[in-house]
């Protein structure tokens, strides 16, 4: 974990010349995404569910939507997990995904052993 959050670190040490987007997902599932509720937040603090999985369909979306929203989603590092599909409404929004976090990335500091 260290080695990686060095390298994301570094990432964000690039910034503005490089604009990044770290997500760190839960659990990585073989479902079919596109079926979920998907919840973001920053250092583990996620309210709104207690499932800790998402499905990798549902990352890979996410990552596509980075790259269509640059606004929203760059100089962005957080947490993706999705709720049951019987549990809220499938996401589809996503250019306003990350609303919710408003200014917050994750916490880099945080136990910092570097």
């Amino acid at each position: 974990v260290q080695w990686k959050r060095k390298s994301e670190m570094y990432l964000m040490e690039q910034a503005p010349k490089l604009k990044y987007t770290i997500v760190h997902p839960g659990g990585l599932l073989n479902e079919p995404g596109g079926e979920r509720e998907l919840v973001v937040g920053v250092d583990d603090s996620m309210a709104g569910t207690d499932s800790r999985t998402v499905p990798r369909e549902d990352v890979a979306q996410v990552m596509l939507e980075a790259l269509r929203y640059p606004a929203k989603y760059g100089d962005r590092s957080f947490d993706l997990r999705a709720k049951e599909p019987s549990d809220g409404t499938a996401t589809s929004d996503f250019e306003n995904l990350l609303d919710s976090l408003k200014d917050k990335n994750c916490d880099y500091a945080l136990g910092a052993t570097m």
